[in-house]
């Protein structure tokens, strides 16, 4: 019975922390952050507040986390992901900016990550949060191809690649945001063409 033990107990409470993430993703969707509250939290995913408690310290905490599960960036397989590097710099922007736009039109992500950018202008302590613990980690991977790509000399040795990515990724994310035109593959392929080429005549 020992042993039998230890295993049922973390299934169960992985099974909790599904159940949490799930409820957390589906109410700031459908009732906004600011209604979003534990109690509401714990009634959806079934379980006491004090569940959510000792996991987390804030509603913050529980639908950051949930996001970063849902973008498939938790844990360890957040920290091993880089931009793939095969040689060719814009053919590896290209892909991974493609697998972003997949990202943002899956009305999972969709609904839950609008919900928490809209919140996190209008609060401060979970705008940096979010920036903190969700796009500065993402944004740190495109340093490292382009910093890649310095060594290898297809970048001017000079750019500050935390500047230069914000070419190609502030621009989807304005567009997503404020609805402003529809992203695709062609507009990000065509961001990183003129990002890396400019707009001289070449």
């Amino acid at each position: 019975m020992v042993k039998q033990s230890a295993p049922d107990t973390a299934r169960r409470s992985e099974k909790s922390r599904r159940a949490i993430y799930d409820a957390a993703l589906a109410l700031v969707g459908e009732v906004g952050y600011p209604k979003t509250t534990i109690e509401g939290i714990a009634a959806r995913a079934g379980v006491g507040k004090q569940t959510i408690y000792r996991w987390w310290s804030s509603k913050a905490d529980v639908l950051l986390e949930a996001f970063l599960d849902l973008s498939g960036q938790a844990g360890e397989g957040r920290e091993q992901y880089v931009i793939p590097d095969t040689g060719d710099l814009a053919a590896d922007l290209k892909g991974v900016l493609r697998a972003t736009v997949d990202e943002l039109r899956d009305p999972r992500f969709e609904t839950p990550s609008r919900a928490l950018a809209a919140e996190g202008l209008v609060n401060e302590e979970l705008g940096r949060e979010f920036v903190a613990k969700l796009l500065e980690p993402s944004l740190q991977l495109y340093v490292q191809r382009l910093r890649s790509a310095q060594d290898a000399g297809a970048v001017r040795p000079d750019i500050d690649p935390r500047i230069a990515l914000e070419l190609f990724v502030s621009p989807l994310a304005q567009r997503w945001l404020q609805h402003t035109g529809p992203i695709s593959y062609a507009y990000t392929d065509t961001l990183v063409d003129y990002a890396l080429y400019g707009l001289a005549p070449r």
